[in-house]
């Protein structure tokens, strides 16, 4: 079973295009599945992450990698 992940952001956001290509990087040849989820529709998401966007969040484990990041955190991080 893949392991399933969000990534926070919003459009217009250059860092979340970043983090979205970075997160594509890492996890090429994985079993992983990321979705991406923009919180600018969500007043609870807005509030939650509007300083900190853009945000790699495990649905296993709750676990959130926040801003910056690069290809090989993404890895350690979904290695945990």
């Amino acid at each position: 079973m893949p392991k399933e992940y969000i990534l926070y952001g919003t459009s217009g956001c250059h860092l979340c295009d970043e983090a979205e290509s970075i997160v594509s990087a890492a996890i090429i040849n994985q079993s992983i599945i990321f979705i991406k989820q923009d919180i600018i529709n969500d007043d609870h998401l807005l509030h939650q992450y509007a300083l900190t966007i853009p945000v790699f969040k495990s649905l296993a484990t709750k676990e959130e990698l926040c801003w910056p990041f690069t290809k090989e955190v993404i890895q350690a991080f979904i290695r945990q």
